[in-house]
């Protein structure tokens, strides 16, 4: 047995996902954008993961535009709304643990003449409500939060967001990356005050290749609607937002992912017992540190065994079928900057290791981890 434990990276593909694949890959594989039978019924299998999607976030079809994945839909959404707004202002507001996706592309908006305003996070990893209100003025042209952070599972507080934006009557676009959230809570944007919103397959079961951005009322095309410019250009699908060819495979496999969510409730549930029984038996391994907050989502747990490199343990546990990570994927190699703004020590940063849930671990995969763990303490020498 197998005990897979960093989904916080990537899900492994549900069937309901790999047999859509499937049939868009032998069957369905025509280009939507053609006009004969083909291309109609690949028209219409996206036109289907476009209302399953959107249903899932209580918006309207037309809101909903395909991506490659998570970083394309929060480079759009940076990159378009800023060059959109910039006749309102140059600030831009982002947390300083949001994803490389979202810090990068920023960190180059700041070369281009804007003003880059980083929120500092406490001990928790949450961006304090007061900072929120005093950064927000009115030249603020975006501000950027994710809903739940991908190292630590903090919940950040997108509410005060919208407050700060209104109280100040600035024209700020609000933007929240939703990727490890969606699936697990509800992420309603119009409930939440949100006008743009980034989500992605593979965290839910679905495909790699295919995410998805929200924009409120669907680029202008209704009264109240967002204006995002693309950043890419060559072809008018996805109403030019995010022109070429359509991956239909993977917008397949994505349709079919969200159709095959169960109720959140019910999830969180099952969720909150294995989580119960993830913290109870690591509180038996002598050294563990917890670097998650206790109301962090229960799919996202970062702990630290003080005195062993991530590194170590992540290589120990794996060749016993065990797998975590040190961290968000998209940071191979590096130490984290999300546990370091947190104000954590070398010695908690270097030995952290991400377990990170779904609906198909088992509570033997956590039993399988903490033996892994004690095992190690054992057998591995502690640094020097």
């Amino acid at each position: 047995m197998e005990a897979y434990l960093d989904n916080s990276a990537t899900t492994p593909i549900c069937p309901e996902a790999f047999n859509a694949v499937t049939e868009a890959l032998t069957s369905n594989w025509g280009n939507p954008s053609s006009l004969y039978r083909k291309g109609i019924e690949a028209e219409a299998v996206r036109e289907s993961a476009r209302r399953s999607l959107a249903g899932r976030l209580g918006c309207e079809s037309g809101e909903v535009f395909f991506t490659s994945g998570g970083t394309e839909s929060n480079n759009i959404a940076v990159l378009g709304a800023a060059e959109a707004q910039k006749r309102f202002g140059r600030r831009i507001i982002v947390s300083s643990v949001e994803h490389a996706s979202i810090d990068e592309a920023v960190k180059f908006l700041e070369t281009r003449g804007f003003e880059i305003i980083r929120l500092p996070v406490d001990s928790q990893g949450r961006v304090p409500e007061d900072r929120i209100f005093r950064a927000v003025n009115q030249g603020t042209i975006l501000v950027s939060l994710m809903a739940v952070n991908n190292e630590v599972g903090t919940l950040q507080p997108l509410e005060a967001v919208r407050q700060a934006v209104v109280s100040s009557r600035s024209r700020a676009l609000i933007h929240c990356d939703a990727v490890q959230a969606f699936g697990k809570i509800d992420v309603k944007p119009s409930a939440m005050g949100v006008d743009l919103m980034s989500v992605s397959a593979h965290k839910i079961h679905g495909p790699k290749g295919a995410g998805a951005l929200y924009v409120r009322g669907g680029l202008k095309k209704e009264k109240n609607g967002v204006r995002v410019l693309p950043v890419m250009y060559g072809g008018t699908q996805e109403s030019s937002l995010r022109p070429g060819t359509e991956p239909m495979p993977a917008i397949a496999g994505f349709g079919a992912a969200v159709n095959a969510l169960p109720p959140v409730s019910a999830s969180l549930e099952r969720i909150n017992l294995l989580r119960q029984r993830l913290v109870c038996g690591l509180e038996t391994v002598d050294g563990i540190e917890f670097n998650s907050p206790p109301d962090a989502l229960p799919y996202v747990t970062n702990i630290s065994v003080v005195g062993y490199e991530s590194e170590n343990l992540i290589n120990f546990l794996s060749e016993r079928g065990i797998y975590v990570s040190s961290g968000s994927a998209c940071g191979k190699g590096k130490k984290s900057r999300v546990l370091k703004n947190m104000g954590l020590g070398d010695d908690r940063v270097s030995s952290a290791l991400r377990i990170s849930l779904s609906r198909y671990t088992a509570p033997e995969h956590i039993d399988m981890l903490i033996y892994g763990l004690r095992d190690a303490r054992n057998f591995l020498r502690t640094k020097k």
